[in-house]
């Protein structure tokens, strides 16, 4: 009996976090709810210049500068405006060339976060997999051992299950921060599709 309670709550545990280890079918590795997509193509939030055409942007040493400021995250979405707004008064005629020049710059410095991001996210899911893995294998020693009634193992079984408390509440830990970081990549996308906007009203 104690033993089918020890495994009852350990598959509650485990059932918890399901929403956060179910990947999608075709990536076992992904435990995020949202969708793992590819990096975010121009067409998909830019309607301006052609940025193929418009040459290597970081060769615009004043428009890379730019671009690395609005991708950060550190910098309010509130004050991309303005920023903007300097950068396409100073560009004078080359003013939509410059514009996509940091367009393309923002585009490429935040897919290059963005699959940092989600590179991230796979290797901490791993490190659940075999968190969970191990919280099995504690939760089925301890039933042997209940099962058992060793008495003389009294103090080994104790260690056991503190150590498989310890263990649990790791992992509860460690999916609760993972829920945050599996929106991050939605985040990077949206804060993509702002900026876009914001510069091509300026063209």
């Amino acid at each position: 009996m104690v033993r089918l309670v020890t495994c009852a709550a350990l598959m509650f545990l485990l059932g918890s976090a399901a929403s956060c280890l179910a990947g999608p079918a075709d990536d076992a590795q992904w435990p995020c709810a949202q969708a793992k997509t590819g990096p975010v193509s121009a067409a998909a939030v830019w309607t301006g210049p052609d940025i193929a055409k418009a040459g290597n942007w970081e060769d615009d040493q004043d428009a890379a500068e730019l671009a690395h400021k609005l991708a950060s995250r550190r910098t309010p979405l509130t004050d991309a405006d303005g920023l903007i707004a300097a950068f396409a008064a100073k560009a004078g005629a080359d003013k939509s060339a410059r514009l996509t020049h940091v367009f393309a710059g923002v585009l490429d410095i935040i897919n290059t976060e963005r699959n940092r991001v989600i590179s991230g996210i796979v290797r901490y899911a791993r490190g659940q997999n075999r968190l969970a893995e191990k919280i099995r294998d504690e939760a089925d020693k301890i039933g042997d051992q209940q099962e058992a009634k060793n008495l003389t193992a009294v103090e080994t079984l104790k260690d056991a299950q503190s150590s498989l408390a310890w263990d649990k509440r790791i992992f509860e830990a460690r999916s609760q921060s993972l829920t945050y970081v599996c929106e991050t990549p939605m985040l990077l996308e949206n804060r993509l599709f702002e900026i876009a906007r914001k510069i091509q009203q300026r063209l």
